[in-house]
This record gives C-alpha cells, structure tokens and sequence, in this order.
C-alpha cells in the first residue's frame, strides 16, 4: 500500500485541500503544536505524547526487512468551496463556542449526537439525513459533522463558521481544549448509565454506515475525508483523554470501513481486468471497441478510487495508528491492535505482511489484560485459516516463543485465549512447534480453572491422539471409529497419564478431554474389553488407571459436572445437555450391568480396582434392572458384592460396598425383596462370625495375631454397614459393651478391635434415637422407658469414651475425643428445637471432670510444637493429614462452646493459643471468637481477659517475676492482646464499658498479690499491665480519666514506697494520658471535630468528676463532651491572662503532656504517694486549669488557637493508631509517637496526597 509522506513528522499529516478566505482552499492541520500545556485533572501526562517523538523509527525499523515507501501524488480538490460557510439554527439550550469577539452561532436543528445516542431511528436514514443536509449546504454539513465528533468526545464546545474559516487545526483544537470544562472524568465513551452503554456501538455504526453511504460520491471528493482525517488526526494527538480515545476510536472505525471499500475496489478491478482480457481475446469480427474503450475508462477510474482510498488509509495509518496503538490508555491500544487484526483478515494482500504484524508482535508483551487478548484474539482470525498461515512463518518463528510462554499468563481468559492459538498453529502449520514447546503446555491439562484446563486438552488431543486416531469422512459423514482406532486412543492416554507423572487422578484428565473427545471417552465398549481381555499385556498400574478413567467417564456423563476442585462459570445446563445427559445414563446402564459382575470377579483381589468399581452403581439408571428384565445380572452382581465384602477389610472398599448396597435397598423398586434377603444373609455371617470370635477373646486372656487380625476385620465390616444400614436386630451393642469394657478393665484387647468397636456403639446409640425421634410425641410408640434406656446406653458409652481418653494408644484417644464430642453435640439441649420436645429426658450436660478432660486432651493432641510432631522426615502428605486430623478435633471442641455444651469459659484455653498457631487454626479460632461474641458480648471479652491471665500465670510459675517482661514470650502475649483489642471493631461506643470493664479487672489482677512484707520489689502481677495497655486505644478520653483515678485509689492500698520506679505502671498510665489518645474516635454517627454548645456551668459539672463515679466506671450513658474536642467555642466566660496560663503548662507533669518520664520525674511520678497529686481530679490537672480559664480571662483568639493545634494533634495521633490497626504494627510505634511532632505528621499526610502524573 502507498504511503503518504509528511514534511515533518508522522504526527503531522496534512490534508491536501487547504481552505482560504477569499475562494482558496484551506483545511485543518493534525500538527504536534496542538499538544498544550491543560491544567485539567482529566488529562494525561507527557506519557501520552512521549510514544510520538520516536514514532517514525519505530515504524520504519521493523524486525523483518527493510520497509517500503512509495510516493503518492497528492489529490487536488474535486469542487471550488465556499468563502462563507452557513451556521444552522441553534437548538435550544446548546452551549456555543466563539472566537473573535463574533456572536454565538445557532447550532443545527437536528442534531446528530442526540440522534446517535438514542439509537432509535435507523443510522442509514440517519446518514441519508445528513448527506441531504450536505448537499444543500455543504460547509455547514460538514461543520454539523465535525461537532458531532466533537460532542461524542464530552466537549460542551462546538466549531462555529468563523471558527473554521479563520483558525488553522491546532489553533481549534487549542480552543476546544481550553472549553473543556469538564465537571468529572467521564466522557460519552467510558459514562456510566443506561443511556451511554450503548453509545459506542451506535458510534461506531455512524462511522460505518457514513462511509458505506458515501462510497459512491463524497468518498472521493477531496474536500469531506480529507478534511475529517485530518481534524481526527489531530484529535488523536492531544493531552485530553476524551479527545484522544474518541478520536483514535472514530479513526480506526473510518480506516476499517476504508478497507471494505479498498477491498471491493479491488474485487471490482479484477472483474474488469478479466473482462478486458476476454473482449481483447475475441476475433476482429467480434470485437467491438466500444467496449474495450468503456472496460479501460472503468479501470482508469478505478485505479484513481483506489489510489485515493489508498492515501486515506495511509494517512489514518500512519497519523493516528502509528501513534496510538503504545498509547499510555489501555483502551485506546487495545482498539489500535483489535482494528489492525480485522484489516489482516479482510484485506490480507495489503496488511497481511511483516510490516503490519510487528505491531501485534510487539504488543504481546502488552502490560494489561485487555490489550494482550486482542492481540491473542487477533492473531486467532489469522491462525484459522490455512491460506493465511503461508504468510505468516516469519512472524511465527520470531514470536512464537512468547505465544507459548503465553500460555502461562497470569490471567485466565488470556490462557484460554494463548492455548487455542497455539492449537491453531499446530493444525494448521505442521511443525512449528517443537516438543519442547509442547511439553510446556501439557501440566495445564491439570489447571483448576476448567476453561484452561479444556484449551489444553485440545492441544493435547490435536498432538497425541489424532494423527494416530484419525478418522475417515465418507460422504460429508463421519463414519464409526473402527475398534483398533479407540483401543489406540485408550493405550495413548494410559502412556500419557503414567508416564507424563503429572498427576495423581485420571478424573481431571478425562474433565479437560471431555469436550474434544468425549465420543471417544464414552466407548464404554472398547474401555470394557480392554480390562476383560486375558492377554491384554497391561501392568498393575495402567488396570488401575484405566478403571478410574473408566469411572471418572461414566461420572462425568452421569453428572456433567466437573471433579471436586475445578472451577467452571456455568450455573446449569441446557435442556439439550440434560437430554443428552439422560441418553448417556441409560446406555452405560445397560452396558455395564452385564459386565460389572464379571469386572468385580476379575479384580475381586485387589482393594485398589474393586472399590472404584463398586461406585459405579450410583451412577447407573437402576429402574432398567426391572424395565430391561435384568435380575439375573443383580444376582450375580450381589453375590460378587458379598464376595468382596467377605475377603477384604479395607474402609474404602467397605464403605463403596455399603453404599452400593443402600442404593439398591430401597423399598420403591421391585427388586427390594431379593436385595433385603441378601443384606440379611451377610449380616447373619458377619455376626455369627463377630459372636464367635468374641467369645474366644473373653474366655481367653491371649490371641494370636490372626484371630486378632479377624475380629478386627469383622468388626470394621459391621462398622461399615452400620453406618449405612439399620443392624439394630443383630443388637450388637451390648457384646461390643462387654468388649470395650474388659479393654478398660483389664487393657488387653488390642487397638485394633477397640476402635471399630467404638464405632459399633456409637452407631447403634444414633439408630435407636432415630427410631425414637420418627416415631413422634406418641407415649405408646415411645415410652418413658426406651428414652431412659436410651440415655443410660449414651452415659455408659461417654464413660467409656471418656476413660479411653487416658489410653496409651493415640489413636483410640483420638477416636474417643470425635465420637464424645459428637454425640455431646447431639444430645445437647438443641435436640429438643422443631417440636420435639419429648426428647427433653435426652438432653445430657457433661460434668465437670468431663470438661476438664476434654480441654486436657486438645492441649496434649492439638496445641502442640513443631518438634513434639515426630520425625521431620515424615512425607508432606502425611503431615497434612495429620494437620488435617488436628483441625478436626479442634472444630469438634469449639462446636461444644458455641452449642452451650461446655462452660464458655472453656474458650480461654482455645483462645490463648490464638497467635501463636494462627498459621495452623487462625481461621477456625477467629470464627469461633467472632461466633462467641454474637451470643454474649460481655462474657467474652471476660474471656479474652482470662486467656490472657491464664498465660501470663504460667510464665510466671516457670520464669518467675523478675525480668519477666523481657522475655519473648511476654512479647508473645502483649502481640496476643493486642489482636484480641482489634477483635473487638469500630464500634467503639457499644463497648465502652466491656473495655472499661476488662481493664478494670485486669487492674485488680495486676494488684491482687501485694509484694512480700519489707520488700521493696513491685508486686508480681503488676507486668500484666503491659498487657492491658494494649486495650487502652480503644477507652475514650474521659475513661482513661477515670481510670486514672481507679489505679491511683488501688496503689495507695499498697504500703511500701518503691526505690525504682515500677515500669509496667509507667507504661500503662502513659497509655491512658490525653496526649496518647491516639485511637480515640468519636462515637458512630457524630463528626470528630463538630462544633458544639458548650457552657460553661456543663464545663464545669464535666470537670468536677466524684469519687464515687470514678469507683463505679458505671458507663451506661453517652459520654459526655471531653474537653479539647472543638476547634470552635462559642460565647466563652473571659480567660485569664495568658501568662498565667503559659505558667501552669510550664509547671505540668511530663504525663500530661505526652512526652516521655525520664530520671526523678519518672521515679516521682512511678511512686503510689505521686498519684494524689498528679492524678486528682480537683488538683491542678490540665482539665480543672483549663475550666478555671474559661472562667477568668479575655485572651478568647489566644485560647482557640491552643485549642485548634491541640485538636490537629489528636486528630494526627488518631490517623496513626488507624494505620496501626490495618497492619498490625509492633509495639515500637509507642516510642515513634513519643518522639514525633505534630508537624511531623502533618508533613507525612501532605507527603502521601502526592499524585503522579504519570498515571492520567
């Protein structure tokens, strides 16, 4: 294609027809000066334009070959213009852009921006419209036009006539810019809203139908596109977001529907050439010039349309495109790089070549989402074609690395996007791609996200499998695959799955293949006489993996949902699919219930292969068993079930089993009789088999290894079936009673045979309270009598549990501790909610001795160290499913505190561990504190509080108390107290008094044991106030006051005068100064810093606080007005002079004022005989000075300023201790406040409200 040179730069392309005053010809210049300098927040940075100052080397370079220029003559004007444009009539309440000091124009009393965003009319009666309007007045057509563009970019301005006549390009668009008033950052393209979501596609079909309309008469007179390319090119180019996405837009759309154009151009020019050639061709007699003279006219004329086409595209391409598509707006480069994709596909002889794709090349790499997935999606309309794929071999070897790199992309729908194009490649450009790229791509076939997951497993099925299992087309029909095909098919995946050693489980393999090659996945035929065949030459491992592909495929039609794990976006299925669905069901029923039997017999021996097959009932229609007259093969099927059942012990092959079973038993089908008969026959094996060996076991005080081994057996298959079926008849509770007892007794029934036999028990107590609970409120149906005898059999069966939790044995301990607090649960009193009262005698509390072994248990087996675990050499997956056993004991505890089986208060011994295994169970305890809280408030922040007073008990029984707040796991409990202070929210209003409360006990507990007599040492729990301080950004202003004056009438209790000053009150009483009132809000709903009516009498009343409310802390009200809260005081009483109160500062304790104790003043102020003068409120405190300078002065201005910086101070302090609670900072932020000005931190807020302006 011919490009269009330019005498500077890209940038500035110029139209050919220049438009004058006086009859010349003048239109509007795209240059670079139009780029100035806009104080607008909505424009972006020097990024923008930084892409165009090196654009023609970007574009001349290229990575392929050396780019082509062709000079193109440029086009004179097809008509003489006007001198004076005509302005139409304005329409009401439009707002007019002037220049020159001239009168506002009258805008158009149709407007086209109005009637392209309702979209309600037709757009080619719309274009229709406006090219009658054009024809009657051309200047003012045009000029309608431009500012249709103009309003679509969210410009209030238009261009008026004088406008157009006078000012060049730049000087408009510099105008236009300057009207840009703007109240947000939406323009018509990004606004939300009904009424603008549709507007870019109405846009966008303006622009089409305008070029359609008029590709037979104003396409190719100069004056229209010339001038309109141009005023869009330099649109493009300016600083204002909405002008450059808009125009970029409108531009590309143009080049678009110029390409539809160029391309029946050339369409129409080969037509002529072949009819030239054919006329030429005839002989002289039937010859006629006439027509040989018309068909070179008619190329003539086209070859000067396509010529002009030709230099508007280039002149799009190379003044906007060029430009844009490294735009810093994602959106704009993604329209760059979706528009130059739709060019390739339609006119590839002209863009398909190296020099267009570098662009999509280069893009690639693109940091956004949106922008690499049209380059993917782009590049896939090229790959799908085979005769474009000739062309692109270069572009393939130079890229092809990052398209498979691609594949691995952050973003899913960008993976999906990589894979199919890759898929493209390797079906339609045989050996591109390599091995080693494909073995890249093979572990996505295991991906969670199903759509990936499926890409992958096209690539997979295109590489592997078909070339080998390639099937024939007869007839436009695909024909059957042939046996060997899918026997070859199901060998290739075996090799693949085995292997590759990807994965654990074939069913995610079959979940990624299903789309592509489910006809081959459901030859339920050929995967059956594969495991049925004698001389098959399969290994032990690869009859494994066929029969759970065999499972996973009957699953997966049976369902039609992928395995557990796999993330997919769809809600349902279709009726088609659910049709579909049911045909399949039917047919792998009747196919596989002839078969299973005989499947079940070949691999009866083997645990592995018999339990996945005896699933595949449950996917099975079982109806067809009585419609298709199919007993005989459910007799077989039983007597293989019994067979299995009898020889192997293992709990997934009994529990598969047990749940075939149940599926068959169900009273609805015919067959019930013959399946209840065969149920009672295995029973009545199993326990004769059970009562036999028991009896042995009794009588005897020793048992070999075998007759163990057999009862344990036996036992693990009654337990099995219990849980699946009613075996109350066999009444197998009272000889498995008699059994764990002599276990407690004499402790010499093996392990082995106590667990399964816990299990019994526990399953005949739950079938019994089934059978009480269906029978109703009926006195005749359920007695008094078999509720007691039922409670009786639930305590007995707890003391036994609760005498197994002392075993030596972890495993029957652990076992004791699920079925105990299960069956606590169960019998707790919400058994008796819905109407089931009469089950009141059930209800069961635990004592509590029980508790208190329940709490020992999960200490011994659940809060345990890293080193207490066992071996390091233990594998991974072991040491998960230990974890995971921990987390279930733990979540069976803390179900017992939720449901009000256990005293609360048995949370602390939960709670307490709530930092320290926060890797392991932080979320279990979280939800269990967040529950706990929901049902009583007050009593668990009591909770909290005895956490942390038991922990800090036990460091001190081991460490002692000197230097106990220097050891790292003080460090521990103050970061503990410190989570459960940012447990208790926001809400700071509703609990005031549960934080009052908490510290004022733990107030007590620091001071409960008094120093020994003639000590000077500090008491031994005193500490335990560095912990508390913890608590106290969450007090208000006037509780820390108060209690102030509480810890001040505790320490005068205290005799002894300390040499030293004691640390933990010293910390603790700074935490409760004003100036530390670094996370003090202001109740929900009331603004900080509100001006107020504040009198002085209330000022007066709030700062004489009595005694007896200090003693209370009695909190039930709002909290009155604290002082220095206002940054503006109304109707002041005078003050006294401000030296006076300069004196008194001056004079006032380091507490008070914030900053940090040091040398005597800490040792003074340390001291029990400090705190009558420092803490009381009547003494000369900062409050009572404050109110008695209310009272006496007249210096009103000098007190609002003091009250002004004081409240910008705590307002500082307050932003702080929020950021400390977001991220949970250590304790060091204490000494940063100490040491930081206020004007420090106002220096920090001005720092952090620093924009970049390289993000617009």
């Amino acid at each position: 294609m011919p490009t269009l040179r330019s005498s500077s730069s890209p940038s500035r392309v110029s139209s050919p027809l220049r438009r004058t005053a006086g009859g010349g010809q003048r239109g509007f210049s795209a240059s670079s000066s139009s780029s100035v300098s806009v104080p607008y927040g909505d424009r972006d940075s020097d990024q923008a334009s930084q892409g165009d100052s090196d654009s023609l080397s970007a574009d001349e370079g290229s990575d392929f070959e050396e780019h082509l220029r062709r000079n193109v003559k440029k086009r004179a004007a097809k008509r003489p213009l006007k001198t004076t444009p005509v302005a139409k009539h304005p329409k009401k309440g439009s707002q007019m852009v002037c220049g020159h000091g001239q009168k506002d124009s009258e805008p158009p009393a149709i407007d086209l921006f109005d009637a392209v965003k309702a979209a309600k009319s037709d757009m080619q009666s719309l274009v229709d419209e406006w090219l009658d309007s054009y024809k009657q007045d051309q200047d003012a057509g045009f000029l309608e036009l431009i500012n249709f563009f103009i309003r679509s970019c969210g410009c209030k301005g238009i261009v008026t006539p004088e406008m157009f006549k006078k000012m060049s390009n730049s000087e408009i668009i510099r105008h236009l810019t300057e009207q840009f008033n703007e109240d947000s950052g939406d323009y018509p393209l990004t606004a939300p809203g009904p009424s603008w979501k549709k507007f870019q596609g109405s846009f966008c079909e303006f622009v089409k139908t305008l070029v359609y309309q008029c590709q037979y008469s104003l396409l190719y007179d100069g004056f229209p596109m010339d001038n309109l390319i141009s005023l869009l090119t330099g649109l493009s180019d300016s600083q204002v977001r909405a002008f450059r996405h808009t125009s970029t837009l409108a531009a590309m759309k143009l080049m678009t529907s110029l390409v539809r154009v160029a391309l029946q151009l050339s369409l129409h020019k080969d037509n002529n050439q072949r009819q030239y050639e054919a006329e030429r061709n005839k002989g002289p007699g039937q010859r006629a010039p006439e027509r040989l003279e018309s068909l070179l006219e008619k190329r003539k004329e086209l070859q000067e349309h396509q010529e002009e086409i030709e230099g508007m595209m280039n002149a799009l391409f190379r003044g906007v495109f060029v430009h844009r598509y490294r735009d810093v707006l994602p959106e704009i480069r993604a329209i760059c790089i979706e528009e130059i994709g739709s060019w390739m596909q339609s006119y590839s002889t002209s863009f398909l070549t190296d020099s267009y794709l570098k662009y999509i090349g280069w893009t690639l790499h693109d940091k956004h989402r949106e922008v690499r997935l049209k380059c993917l999606k782009a590049l896939k309309g090229l790959y799908s074609s085979q005769d474009l794929t000739a062309r692109l071999e270069l572009f393939t070897s130079r890229f092809k690395d990052r398209m498979v790199s691609m594949a691995m992309d952050r973003e899913y729908d960008v993976a999906v996007e990589a894979v199919k194009l890759l898929t493209l490649i390797l079906k339609n450009m045989e050996g591109v791609l390599t091995d080693a790229d494909c073995v890249g791509i093979y572990p996505v076939v295991y991906a969670s996200n199903r759509a990936l997951a499926s890409a992958a497993g096209e690539f997979l099925y295109w590489k592997l499998f078909y070339p080998e299992c390639e099937t024939r087309t007869v007839g436009g029909r695909e024909r059957r695959r042939s046996p060997r095909a899918q026997r070859t098919f199901f060998h290739l995946l075996l090799s693949f799955f085995v292997e590759s050693e990807l994965h654990d489980h074939a069913a995610y393999l079959v979940d990624s293949l299903w789309d592509c090659a489910g006809s081959q996945l459901k030859d339920w035929e050929s995967l059956t006489s594969l495991l049925l065949e004698k001389d098959q030459n399969l290994g032990d491992v690869q009859e494994s993996t066929l029969i759970e592909i065999l499972v996973s495929s009957v699953r997966q039609a049976s369902e039609g949902h992928p395995p557990v794990g796999r993330i997919t976006g769809r809600k349902g299925l279709t009726p088609k699919e659910r049709k579909i669905q049911a045909d399949d069901r039917v047919k792998l029923t009747e196919h596989l219930i002839p078969l299973l039997p005989q499947l079940l017999a070949k691999f009866s021996a083997d645990a592995e292969k018999v339990a996945p097959l005896l699933q595949l009932l449950k996917y099975f229609d079982l109806n067809i068993y009585c419609t298709r007259r199919l007993e005989k093969h459910l007799e077989l099927f039983l007597q293989q079930l019994q067979e299995v059942v009898v020889k192997h012990a293992e709990p997934a092959v009994l529990e598969a089993g047990a749940h075939a079973l149940y599926l068959l038993c169900n009273p609805e089908f015919t067959f019930f009789s013959r399946v209840d008969f065969a149920r009672s026959q295995l029973m009545d094996l199993l326990t004769d088999r059970f009562q036999q060996e028991l009896e042995e076991l009794l009588q005897s005080s020793f048992l070999d290894e075998d007759e163990v081994y057999s009862l344990a057996a036996t036992l693990k298959r009654l337990s099995a079936f219990y849980n699946a079926h009613d075996l109350s008849r066999w009444e197998l509770y009272e000889p498995c009673c008699r059994l764990l007892q002599k276990a407690v007794d004499t402790g010499e029934v093996p392990h082995q045979v106590i667990l399964p036999a816990l299990t019994l028990v526990y399953f005949s107590i739950l079938w019994t309270l089934t059978h009480l609970s269906g029978s109703g409120a009926s006195q005749a149906l359920s007695p008094q009598k078999q509720l007691l005898s039922l409670k009786g059999r639930m305590v007995a069966f707890c003391e036994l549990c609760q005498s197994c939790l002392s075993d030596v044995d972890s495993e029957i301990q652990e076992q004791a501790f699920v079925l105990l607090s299960d069956l606590l649960l169960i019998f707790s009193p919400q058994m008796i909610v819905g109407g089931r009262d009469f089950l009141r005698p059930l209800v069961f509390f635990p004592e509590a001795t029980l508790q208190s072994e329940l709490a020992s248990f999960l200490m011994d087996h659940v809060f345990i160290q890293p080193g207490e675990l066992g071996s390091h050499s233990q594998e991974d997956h072991l040491q998960i499913e230990q974890l995971h056993q921990r987390r279930r004991l733990l979540a069976g505890f803390c179900k017992l505190l939720l449901y009000g089986v256990l005293d609360m208060d048995a949370a602390s011994d939960v709670f307490k561990h709530y930092s320290k295994f926060y890797k392991d169970y932080g979320d279990i305890i979280k939800e269990t504190l967040t529950r706990v809280r929901q049902i009583d408030r007050s009593h668990c922040s009591q909770i909290l509080l005895l956490s942390l007073k038991q922990l800090y008990t036990e460091l001190l029984q081991e460490q002692g108390p000197q230097g106990l707040n220097e050891l790292p796991a003080f460090g521990e409990m103050r970061d503990l107290a410190r989570r459960f202070a940012l447990s208790f929210g926001p809400q700071q209003l509703q609990n005031r008094d549960l934080v009052v409360t908490l510290h004022k006990e733990g107030i007590k507990f620091s001071l409960s044991e008094p120093p020994p007599p003639g000590s000077s040492s500090q008491p031994p729990n005193l500490a335990f106030l560095e912990l508390l301080s913890e608590f106290s950004p969450r007090l208000f202003h006037q509780d820390k006051q108060l209690l102030l004056s509480y810890l001040e009438k505790c320490l005068q209790r205290i005799s002894q005068s300390p040499a030293c000053p004691w640390g933990p009150v010293t910390t603790y009483c700074h935490s409760l100064s004003p100036v530390e009132n670094t996370a003090e809000t202001s109740p929900q709903g009331c603004p900080r810093y509100k001006k107020r009516r504040t009198e002085g009498p209330a000022r007066r009343e709030r700062g004489d606080v009595s005694s007896s409310q200090e003693e209370s802390l009695q909190l039930n009200s709002i909290p009155p007005t604290p002082t220095l809260t206002s940054t503006g005081i109304k109707r002041r009483q005078p003050l006294r002079g401000l030296e006076e109160v300069e004196e008194e500062g001056r004079s006032e304790p380091e507490l008070t004022q914030g900053q940090p104790l040091s040398g005597n003043q800490r040792s003074r102020f340390s001291s029990p005989q400090h705190f009558q003068t420092l803490l009381n409120p009547s003494g000369p405190g900062l409050g009572n000075r404050l109110t008695r300078a209310s009272q006496g002065s007249s210096l009103k201005s000098t007190m609002k300023a003091l009250l002004f910086a004081t409240a910008l101070s705590l307002s500082l302090m307050e932003e702080d201790e929020e950021e400390l609670e977001i991220h949970e900072l250590s304790e060091e932020w204490q000494e940063t406040d100490k040491h930081t000005s206020p004007s420090e931190h106002g220096l920090d807020l001005l720092d952090s409200t620093e924009l970049n302006l390289e993000d617009f």
